[in-house]
């Protein structure tokens, strides 16, 4: 079995018991750790993964040909991922980098067509999916954990807060969101903060969504939304935020990203970014993640982003990294999403399932286990824009804090 070559290379902790399409068994140890068990169906996986194992792991769990025998298949990429940080640099290695990497330019091109696709393809699914795992508010972004075994709910409220406290909002000024999703966090900012607020999707469902909760909310004079790339619009914001969209941008892209965050910011402005990174620098998207969940997606590395914001003429007034906030998030999405598996399955099919499964699992293990982190950056025209300190911030949160009992509730 080819694979072996592969398998015989990385397994440094624990023991992997691979029953191969013939039924043979194959033993692969390293020290004492966990144990793990899967079972190929298909002959050709023995070598189809050995040339390309990230796209064609997850393929085979969505067909049902690769099976994981005594544990989750959470259980088994966080395995495998702990075994890939201990084995030393493997020989195909570059060559599974490079050819990704060769071809990223043109994975990532996205002009405004090919970007409504490329929503389209994630966000316009069944409405009643996103209920059955995310937060009451369809938060679909990394939540804030300051304590653990906090809510979803009450994380995502964090959230919402934590990016309110950067914002330094005035009753009555102007705020544009890019790429707003379901609307939650511009509600939020409208009711909260006393502001007028413009949210852009290219989400059909979403902006549908969006305007429904804005007119149940009573905000509908305050809170609009717009169907419209952001390279397409045109008016004047005393703040700009944009939370989870920036992954969908591409490279390519980013001068023209930050040369409309400039345009749209008044001069005494204020702009800030949340987005997935990653801390090893630049690379390639997952190329099963590409295929099947976020067509033309990348997360960057800061030093992919900063020299953009630079040329871009903005000053960077803060930045954070949030690291495990996003795998407990994602920890929570996924056990939901699990518990409603068997309502899910009834919208789509199993094999719809396997794939959410794969991608819930692989994207923890991703931000537990491969560099994957959180940033936010604060960015500003004028060098006096924000205080030079950063006690605002702490005093905003702690001044907005929910009462214990609605919390609770």
């Amino acid at each position: 079995m080819l694979l072996s070559v592969m398998l015989r290379h990385l397994i440094r902790h624990g023991r992997l018991t691979v029953t191969d399409a013939r039924g043979k068994t194959h033993v692969f140890a390293g020290a004492p750790g966990p144990e793990m068990a899967i079972r190929l169906h298909d002959p050709a996986l023995h070598w189809k993964l050995f040339l390309n194992p990230r796209l064609i792991a997850g393929e085979a769990f969505m067909d049902g040909t690769f099976t994981v025998e005594n544990a989750s298949i959470y259980d088994f990429l966080h395995f495998f991922a702990e075994n890939l940080n201990l084995a030393p640099p493997y020989w195909l290695t570059p060559l599974y980098n490079g050819f990704g990497r060769a071809f990223r330019n043109f994975q990532q091109r996205n002009p405004i067509h090919r970007a409504q696709h490329n929503v389209a393809h994630h966000y316009d699914l069944s409405d009643t999916l996103y209920d059955l795992f995310l937060d009451t508010d369809r938060q679909y972004s990394c939540a804030y954990f300051p304590t653990p075994n906090i809510s979803i709910e009450e994380a995502q409220a964090n959230k919402k807060r934590h990016l309110a406290s950067k914002l330094l909002l005035k009753p009555g000024q102007k705020v544009l969101d890019i790429g707003c999703g379901w609307g939650g966090l511009a509600i939020y900012l409208a009711r909260e903060c006393d502001v007028d607020v413009t949210g852009l999707t290219l989400s059909v469902e979403q902006h549908k969504v969006a305007e429904r909760r804005a007119a149940a909310a009573g905000l509908s004079e305050r809170v609009h939304f717009r169907l419209e790339d952001y390279r397409a619009h045109r008016a004047s914001y005393d703040r700009i935020v944009s939370v989870g969209m920036f992954e969908h941008v591409g490279v390519p892209q980013y001068p023209e990203f930050f040369a409309a965050v400039r345009t749209l910011l008044e001069p005494e402005g204020i702009a800030l970014l949340h987005s997935i990174g990653r801390m090893d620098g630049p690379a390639a998207t997952n190329p099963w993640m590409r295929k099947y969940i976020f067509p033309g997606g990348y997360s960057p590395a800061l030093s992919e982003v900063v020299p953009v914001v630079e040329r871009n003429g903005l000053w960077i007034t803060d930045i954070e990294i949030l690291r495990l906030h996003y795998a407990e998030t994602l920890k929570a999405w996924r056990q939901r999403f699990n518990a409603n598996r068997e309502r899910i399955r009834t919208l789509y099919d199993e094999r719809f399932c396997r794939m959410w499964e794969f991608y819930l699992a692989g994207s923890e293990v991703a931000f537990r286990q491969q560099g994957h982190l959180v940033f936010q950056m604060q960015m500003a025209k004028s060098i006096d824009a924000v205080p030079v300190t950063r006690d605002y911030m702490v005093d905003w949160e702690r001044s907005h804090r929910a009462p214990r009992a609605e919390r609770a509730a």
